[in-house]
């Protein structure tokens, strides 16, 4: 099921037994009632976004962490809280999915803030969820559900890339190089960008798994290491894609030095043949007087027998050294 679009502004009421409320969004900055879960997600260019930044009550360190122009993903203790930046694939229309969107969250006991730049479809897919009667009740489990929903969404894109990398194999056994250089850099430089981000995303989760945070349960715990391992996969085929495109690319490197040296031999062969019969056409063509046969109207027969003959022998001269082997 397909979430639902995110708002510039969401305001979710989680009441920690699996029910979610979506407030309206004149309602961003009200509190949570006691017990209840808040998750507060904006738009960083959205029209309110700067007036209800400075109304969060969040300090410096955590609004610059929210709104940085680049991030990598990353996991930082701050306070009784924790700064957060993964990294989803890039699935809105028309964009490419290594081009990896942020999402950015500050997770504390009872509240998480987050901050979008661009729409993302495990965001999505968590407000679905909260709709079907399925929404997370701690911070931890929050993280977890959505970690794997960005797996989940990696998944696809990193099978796409196994069955192009594929494909790329069975044309070069097939010695189809001129078909696969193209679409071998494009996989190449998809699988290097999303490894970049993947990494550093199952050591965020990891680090999280670790902290000493009393709003971490152990089933938070247990949830973020089953997560950081799906990621710590996915990782790990992106590497197995990578050097498999290296090879590919090796491999079409040695079949064009193969075809390149196979070309030289035989113009070397021609040249091996002919140098001869040239120099010797060349002596006979000099318009000198004296010229052997210059009477004989068998002349050019013969002449054109010895190099015929002599032409024979040089073939298999060059035969017996192996140069056609």
């Amino acid at each position: 099921m397909a979430g639902l679009p995110i708002p510039p502004l969401l305001s979710v009421v989680i009441d920690r037994q699996g029910g979610a409320t979506v407030r309206a969004e004149d309602a961003f900055a009200d509190p949570a009632p006691e017990a209840a879960l808040l998750w507060q997600h904006l738009y960083r260019d959205a029209p309110r976004a700067e007036a209800e930044l400075a109304a969060s009550g969040l300090d410096g360190f955590v609004l610059d962490a929210l709104t940085a122009k680049e991030t990598r993903p990353r996991c930082t203790v701050h306070g009784s809280g924790v700064v957060l930046n993964l990294r989803g694939v890039n699935l809105n229309p028309g964009a490419e999915p290594e081009d990896m969107v942020s999402v950015r969250l500050w997770l504390e006991a009872g509240r998480i803030f987050g901050v979008w730049l661009r729409p993302l479809q495990a965001v999505e897919d968590l407000l679905g969820a909260m709709e079907r009667g399925q929404a997370p009740a701690t911070p931890g489990e929050f993280v977890a559900r959505l970690a794997l929903r960005l797996a989940d969404r990696a998944e696809p894109v990193v099978a796409t890339l196994n069955e192009r990398i594929d494909t790329l194999e069975e044309q070069v056994l097939d010695q189809e190089a001129g078909l696969a250089r193209g679409d071998l850099a494009e996989v190449h430089r998809s699988a290097i960008i999303l490894r970049r981000f993947m990494q550093p995303q199952r050591d965020a989760l990891t680090t999280l798994e670790i902290e000493d945070l009393d709003w971490l349960t152990e089933r938070d715990r247990s949830r973020l290491r089953e997560a950081a391992e799906r990621v710590q996969r996915l990782a790990e085929d992106l590497d197995a894609i990578r050097d498999r495109a290296q090879v590919v690319r090796d491999q079409i490197m040695e079949l064009r030095s193969d075809q390149m040296n196979w070309r030289m031999l035989v113009l070397s062969i021609v040249a091996a043949v002919f140098l001869p019969l040239g120099l010797l056409t060349g002596l006979l063509g000099i318009n000198v007087g004296g010229m052997p046969g210059a009477e004989n109207p068998w002349a050019f027969w013969i002449v054109t027998g010895v190099l015929v003959a002599l032409g024979s022998a040089l073939v298999w001269w060059v035969w017996r050294l192996g140069m056609f082997r």
